[in-house]
């Protein structure tokens, strides 16, 4: 119960803290084109999200694909940057759009898990029970993913509720914001050439 609590603690904090930001940025990118109703979608959208991630987490972990930290470090605010650039072109919240949306969580989950591996990969040491302690990580990273959506949405349909901008309006502000801070950590993040 220790391990489960440790690993737990790990991916909690990897997704709520300030350290997190490029974590919490992109999924409101990802999570700014929705509302309440939506609510089943969005979960479809967590889901793709988390299957890209785990699938790259275990590879990265076992030590069946290694790619360099400094390369992850810069392609994950890439990803954000795409997403946002992909909300900021949305006029309609179509199925379509949607279905796009799932897509770039899917395959940008890829990227993310790669980042969580290099968070934990050093703390897992052969003979370490590998699947309960990603299990417990995955839970942690998880629940403060829900917790970083929940509180997105909420605050969303507030804004949107009260009728002072409208939605697509809403869309803009919230993806020029992570725009700017994503393109600031690719500048940041740029590899050795």
């Amino acid at each position: 119960m220790e391990d489960f609590s440790l690993y737990f603690g790990l991916g909690w904090h990897h997704i709520i803290s300030w350290d997190a930001l490029d974590h919490i940025l992109f999924i409101l990118a990802l999570t700014v084109i929705y509302r309440i109703a939506d609510w089943k979608k969005l979960l479809v959208l967590v889901t793709a999200f988390t299957i890209g991630h785990f699938i790259t987490l275990f590879l990265s972990v076992t030590d069946i694909l290694r790619v360099s930290s400094g390369l992850v470090e810069f392609l994950i605010p890439v990803t954000i940057m795409i997403t946002a650039v992909f909300d900021l072109f949305q006029k309609k919240f179509s199925t379509l759009t949607l279905r796009v949306n799932y897509l770039l969580a899917l395959c940008f989950g890829l990227i993310h898990g790669l980042g969580y591996a290099n968070a934990i990969r050093f703390m897992l040491m052969k003979g370490e029970r590998l699947g309960p302690n990603l299990f417990a990580f995955n839970i942690g990273l998880e629940i403060g993913q829900i917790v970083v959506v929940l509180t997105a949405l909420f605050i969303g349909e507030a804004v949107l509720r009260s009728k002072i901008i409208s939605r697509r309006v809403w869309v803009i502000i919230i993806s020029t914001l992570v725009l700017v801070v994503a393109l600031n950590m690719v500048i940041d993040r740029l590899p050795n050439m």
